[in-house]
């Protein structure tokens, strides 16, 4: 049964074809959008040290960033055009470093473990967790407090692992095709762990969090 948001669809797919120095690190958080379609690898045999995501993206940070749980971002156009009424300024699609941006998905309110056909070319995602600040993001930005600012929002975009693999491009539609007998959100799961530590036990239910994150829970309940 497919489950659909509505007219939910990627308005472009974004990649770090060249990494960018932010201070003393490089890192792949520039992303623009690409004119062609872009594949999108599954987890499977690392060669030359490459796991699932968008071929051809930078990840320079391995250990905080990327990896089969944190495969694909997407954010939100309409999340992104809050930002620019807030923040005074233009904001155009790739800058908070999301692979996808979509437009008619409210990803704050993703179920973890849903899972999402992306285009007619086979691309199934699985909703695993949301994004949260750091300081590469901050430099990006170069917003003072922008750790707390968007903390306080709570529109932290979704990150996938790939169920399987496929090509992604401009203009896909989005169906969720599944979504599991729980209600923990991305929202919840960013509340927990941004500091809301009551939300904790509530997350258990989760069973597509990542293990990191589910180490957290099994601590906290």
């Amino acid at each position: 049964m497919r489950l659909a948001f509505g007219m939910a669809s990627v308005l472009t797919v974004n990649m770090a074809a060249a990494p960018i120095r932010l201070g003393t690190r490089r890192s792949g958080i520039d992303k623009r959008p690409s004119a062609e379609p872009l594949a999108v690898r599954a987890p499977g045999p690392r060669k030359g040290g490459l796991g699932s995501g968008v071929v051809g993206d930078s990840v320079c940070d391995s250990k905080h960033h990327g990896g089969d749980d944190q495969a694909v971002y997407a954010y939100g156009r309409e999340d992104l055009d809050r930002w620019e009424g807030e923040l005074g300024r233009e904001l155009s699609n790739g800058m908070f470093g999301e692979n996808l941006t979509t437009a008619g998905a409210d990803l704050t309110a993703c179920l973890i473990g849903e899972r999402w056909s992306v285009g007619d070319d086979g691309l199934l995602l699985e909703v695993t967790s949301p994004r949260t600040p750091c300081q590469t993001f901050v430099k990006r930005l170069e917003i003072p407090g922008w750790i707390k600012t968007f903390t306080a929002a709570g529109l932290p975009g979704a990150y996938f692992r790939v169920i399987e693999p496929g090509t992604v491009r401009a203009g896909d539609s989005i169906e969720v095709v599944s979504r599991p007998d729980h209600a923990v959100t991305i929202g919840m799961v960013f509340r927990a762990l941004m500091g809301e530590r009551t939300l904790w036990p509530a997350l258990a239910p989760a069973d597509a969090l990542p293990d990191k994150i589910k180490q957290q829970v099994a601590k906290h309940s």
